[in-house]
């Protein structure tokens, strides 16, 4: 599936912003599964300086210093984008292979099951989400089936509801209130995960707009969030929307992979200004 990528996110301050600078986590790159045709990110006010690299995960980014004062800032994202994911196993091996496979991976690059064990920035390993997800994982149980169970049990049992937590919000936090959305049903799921020793990642991106004779997705026409499970060396990392209870397959378009929300966050920086500040997102997926 091919899809046409429109993302136009907009900062209004109550007071000008003499000097700002900003990380961006907005331009999509090719990956597995996944082919960049064209990409553009523009920027409004201009930026003084503009730099482009990647981060340790093989996220794009894009360094940006703003010197003219302003009281709005416009990202604007247009990117066209090949989707094709690969087949899921039908056969994975138990969680406990999987967890000592992990453990014992010297594979130390962006992607590594080492850098996914433990705890982050935003995701604490917290007993009682363990104890949670642990009753997915009965002894012997393919990790796939496991995490496919945790899955469906996390859309049964919470309420997707916008506004009922923030992006600051802990695991622990969405997991007593029982409600959130797609950032805080991910972390939930990695923390539950990573505390039974498994390596679980942290993806954001976008979902497809319109689903032809389906049901319409939460978090369409916003920035999506859902995890990858490494499931060992040969099924490698396989993709899961616990917010949609589905596998992330041709509906999904991944921008950035980290621990966590804070690895892939799309705006991060510092601004030298007064006030409060809104943000405003339109996310339009369009399949040609």
């Amino acid at each position: 599936m091919i899809y046409d990528v429109h993302q136009t996110t907009t900062y209004h301050y109550a007071a000008p912003v003499a000097h700002a600078l900003h990380v961006l986590r907005l331009t999509p790159i090719g990956r597995d599964g996944q082919r960049v045709h064209a990409g553009a990110l523009d920027i409004d006010p201009a930026p003084v300086e503009r730099r482009e690299g990647f981060d340790f995960f093989g996220n794009r980014v894009s360094w940006v210093s703003l010197e003219t004062a302003h009281d709005t800032l416009t990202v604007h994202v247009n990117a066209r984008i090949a989707v094709e994911r690969r087949a899921t196993p039908a056969v994975t091996p138990s969680w406990e292979d999987v967890r000592r496979a992990a453990f014992a991976s010297i594979d130390l690059s962006g992607l590594g099951p080492a850098h996914f064990l433990f705890p982050s920035r935003q995701v604490s390993l917290d007993p009682e989400i363990r104890d949670y997800a642990c009753k997915s994982f009965p002894a012997g149980r393919q990790i796939l089936d496991g995490t496919l169970d945790l899955m469906h049990r996390i859309k049964r049992e919470f309420v997707y509801e916008i506004g009922a937590t923030t992006a600051s919000t802990t695991p622990p936090m969405s997991f007593a209130l029982r409600r959130g959305v797609c950032q805080d049903f991910s972390h939930i799921m990695i923390s539950g995960m990573r505390g039974l020793g498994l390596p679980v990642a942290y993806v954001s991106g976008y979902l497809r707009t319109t689903r032809i004779g389906a049901i319409r997705l939460e978090g369409v026409d916003a920035m999506h969030a859902w995890v990858m499970v490494w499931c060992g060396d040969e099924a490698g990392w396989i993709g899961l929307d616990p917010t949609n209870d589905m596998l992330a397959g041709d509906d999904h378009v991944v921008l950035a992979i980290g621990r966590d929300y804070a690895d892939v966050a799309p705006i991060d920086g510092v601004i030298f200004g007064a006030g409060r500040q809104r943000l405003e997102v339109s996310v339009r997926v369009t399949p040609l």
